[in-house]
């Protein structure tokens, strides 16, 4: 089995210390698990399996070192496929199964997946389309309206709109009442995210969510609590299962965060606690759970995601977004809320590769 993890987006760390979690918990006596980083240049590096190099470990974030010899998934004579070293041909063996553990673009967005389909190769997550459309906000929202989930109102500034009419967009935007939430429209982990309270922060931050992905949206603010809920695949003609939801709770005064951003996330263990499941009524917990479902059927996704919603005062569920490869660090939860559902992380890892197995390629 080949776990990918790094690649070439921002989220490059993140996608590390995820793949320490998998490792740390994927059974050596049941998987024969080829760990590949990919370079922030997009090169192939076969890398230790000990966990303790990707994880969270000291002051910096890790990174996949640049290979001596990079290695490429190549096809066998057998029609199978195998990992070998570019520069000698060496093999380091068949591959049945990859785990993509890759955040962000070049990785989440239906890009790798793609290679995948092509190369026939079995994979961990959704496919190439629900891919692409759970990485992309904007068109994230529209797959959500037209399944008649509730979602906030939000503008989206493209590259040709700021290059071309860059007061206009901010008009646009400012529309939709402050305060307002800005963000890259294809990246994750809250990167680059900026809540402001008026025009000068709003185009202060655009110009941040810029440097991540030219395409930016701007969300009105919400009033509401965070509630998340994890979504697993059924075999066969089973539905979709929804968790139990789970709900951040940021702990007034812990932190300097003003909302639960990159460092409240991965770098301050005191900002915050997971609460699952959520102090909820039963019938919210229900309702939840189903969106959750409906959300993972809007986009056409297949093995696992995680579904953020808010849940404001009067009782509504206003969707968030769909994350397709959620984190797997030993605090994220998507795992967590798993955990707290019955389903160990063990078990949890061993059920997606059988979903990823049964599932195959192609068009299904």
């Amino acid at each position: 089995m080949l776990v990918l993890f790094g690649g070439r987006s921002s989220e490059h760390p993140i996608s590390c210390i995820t793949a320490a979690g998998v490792l740390k918990a994927m059974d050596p006596d049941r998987y024969e698990v080829v760990p590949v980083g990919i370079t922030t240049g997009g090169r192939w590096n076969a890398v230790a399996a000990d966990p303790g190099e990707w994880g969270l470990g000291g002051p910096e974030l890790p990174s996949v070192p640049e290979p001596e010899h990079p290695v490429v998934l190549g096809a066998r004579p057998d029609g199978g496929h195998e990992l070998r070293c570019a520069t000698t041909s060496e093999s380091f063996g068949p591959v049945d199964v990859v785990f993509p553990l890759l955040h962000g673009p070049f990785g989440e967005d239906g890009t790798i997946q793609g290679l995948l389909e092509m190369a026939d190769v079995p994979y961990v997550g959704p496919g190439v389309l629900a891919s692409a459309v759970g990485m992309d906000k904007h068109f994230m929202k529209i797959a959500f309206a037209a399944a008649g989930l509730a979602v906030g109102p939000w503008e989206t500034i493209t590259d040709r709109d700021w290059r071309s009419a860059p007061e206009a967009a901010l008009d646009r935007a400012e529309a939709l009442g402050y305060p307002l939430f800005v963000k890259p429209a294809r990246a994750g982990s809250s990167m680059g995210i900026s809540r402001v309270t008026d025009r000068d922060g709003l185009r202060t931050a655009v110009c941040v969510a810029r440097e991540l992905d030219p395409k930016v949206v701007v969300e009105a603010g919400i009033v509401g609590r965070e509630i998340e809920c994890a979504v697993l695949d059924g075999h066969g003609t089973e539905a979709p299962r929804a968790s139990l939801p789970g709900e951040i709770v940021v702990h007034a005064g812990a932190s300097e965060h003003e909302f639960y951003d990159f460092q409240a996330k991965y770098q301050d263990d005191t900002a915050a606690d997971l609460s699952c499941p959520a102090d909820l009524p039963e019938e919210a917990i229900d309702q939840v759970r189903r969106l959750a479902v409906r959300a993972f059927d809007a986009v056409d996704a297949e093995g696992l995601s995680r579904v953020d919603f808010f849940y404001t005062p009067d009782g509504r569920f206003v969707i968030n977004e769909i994350n397709t490869m959620p984190g797997f660090t030993p605090i994220s939860m998507y795992p967590a809320m798993w955990e707290r559902s019955g389903l160990p992380y063990p078990a949890l890892i061993d059920e997606l590769l059988s979903l990823a197995l049964e599932r195959g390629t192609g068009l299904h």
